[in-house]
């Protein structure tokens, strides 16, 4: 999907890199934005709308699980958790063909449109066929999740997931795990051929994910650096605590720790979760310039705890959000819930504003920008140069009458949430009018078709 040529933008107010602006034209060229006036008056030939914000990055997600959103809701034998909900997603993903993961992340790339989200960070681990299995082209499934970006527009930096083992100390994969599996050699053949078919789509990124240190031995870690070239590298850590018991035992020290100690992390690379660390691990990850990849609806799903944020961004830290089991996708309900969980744990309120006086909408909004951004390797910026991605609010909804400046991002996180989102723009070209992805009814009828058939 791209923009026409020569498309004007003209907004009542944006928001801009250096703040908000009124009478705001932007100017598309080819995808890109091409000029941007403030304080600009309406021309013939504007199009012409309320408020706009850049879209949000999604740093982190598993496509497919959006065909298993409310499967995992009933109580087993034992005490429910991230472990037992793992056994239901392995049984789910045995069914899936390549056609399959394009219906369904095909539904859920809309679903993030629709809530603001315009770039996709997609941790991919399904490679293999269904019996484990290499297909004839190592890239088939990185190839139905390149279609399905495509299908629905949304931009994608793409993130091949090496993983090898079952836990620390090298174990043995299980039955559930084999089409997640490669070998080093394996891998840099699916990144070439990941790579090659990336071509075909508008500003997408290739990355590396190392899965976790449990399914990644240090040997394998240290290769992988080498393959990951200069894109972004992402990890899941310190998820739950089960997973911090067993990396003390295999290596006497905490996971964060060990990754800090024995990688070389920087500002390239972003750590999923990180929800268990020290007061030192949280300073140390901040210091390094990694992003944390913070999950709230999910982290909240799976009961994994809360991410220390006072400690961490005390520390100047750095994080973006993403939707990751796509059990509910919508990106300021992420925001919301992130500064709820810490009003939770902490008893108070506006806890992640930027100082007295600062919008807590505002600054959830910008740090996710910023790190999101830069943890998919992209701009999430109203920019010249950058991407059209844009987000068109509903000036007339009742959360959002009156406000200007960060007051819209306020009453856009807390209270109006996606019911606000009128437009989005993904390189200049619509595809969300009315709230609405103008693909939605094709791509919902397909992904009904193939959960009938999987659930069947």
């Amino acid at each position: 999907m791209d923009s026409d040529t020569g498309l004007q933008l003209h907004f009542a107010t944006a928001l801009l890199p250096g703040g908000w602006a009124d009478e705001v034209r932007i100017t598309v060229i080819d995808g890109l934005i091409a000029t941007i006036e403030t304080g600009a008056r309406v021309a013939p030939g504007d199009e012409r709308h309320a408020v706009a914000i850049p879209g949000l990055p999604n740093l982190h997600s598993h496509a497919f699980q959006r065909g298993m959103a409310g499967l995992a809701e009933v109580r087993g034998a034992s005490d429910d958790s991230f472990w037992t909900w793992r056994e239901i997603m392995y049984r789910f993903v045995d069914r899936l063909s390549p056609d399959d993961l394009t219906a369904i992340a095909a539904m859920a790339y809309v679903e993030m449109l629709e809530s603001g989200f315009t770039r996709v960070g997609e941790f991919h681990y399904l490679h293999h066929d269904r019996d484990g299995g290499a297909f004839a082209d190592p890239a088939a499934m990185s190839v139905a999740i390149m279609a399905a970006a495509d299908a629905s527009g949304i931009a994608l930096t793409h993130l091949p997931v090496f993983y090898a083992h079952a836990g620390f100390g090298g174990t043995a994969p299980g039955a559930g795990q084999r089409r997640f599996l490669h070998d080093i050699d394996g891998f840099a053949r699916l990144l070439d051929a990941a790579r090659d078919a990336a071509r075909a789509l508008p500003d997408a990124v290739v990355g590396i994910a190392p899965h976790s240190l449990r399914a990644v031995a240090p040997g394998e870690l240290a290769a992988l650096e080498g393959l990951g070239r200069s894109g972004p590298v992402h990890i899941h850590i310190a998820e739950q605590l089960r997973e911090v018991e067993d990396c003390l035992a295999w290596s006497g020290a905490r996971p964060v720790a060990w990754l800090l100690d024995h990688a070389a992390v920087d500002d390239r690379w972003c750590l999923v979760h990180a929800t268990h660390m020290t007061d030192d691990e949280t300073t140390r990850l901040a210091a390094s310039g990694a992003v944390a990849g913070l999950c709230p609806i999910t982290e909240a799903n799976l009961g994994d705890g809360l991410f220390p944020a006072d400690t961490f961004l005390a520390a100047g830290g750095r994080y973006g959000v993403g939707s990751d089991s796509n059990v509910r996708i919508d990106a300021t309900e992420e925001l919301r819930l992130l500064e709820y969980g810490q009003r939770l744990a902490r008893r108070g309120r506006n806890l992640l504003a930027e100082g007295p006086g600062g919008s807590t909408g505002g600054a959830l909004y910008r740090a996710a920008l910023a790190g999101g951004g830069q943890a998919l390797g992209a701009t999430a910026a109203l920019r010249v140069g950058a991407p059209a991605d844009i987000v068109g609010l509903d000036a007339g909804h009742p959360s959002l009458l009156a406000r200007r400046g960060d007051a819209l991002l306020d009453g856009l996180v807390f209270a109006a949430g996606r019911g606000a989102i009128d437009r989005v723009w993904r390189r200049g070209r619509s595809v969300v009018v009315g709230g609405r992805h103008v693909a939605r009814d094709a791509v919902a009828g397909r992904y009904r078709a193939v959960l009938r058939d999987i659930l069947a």
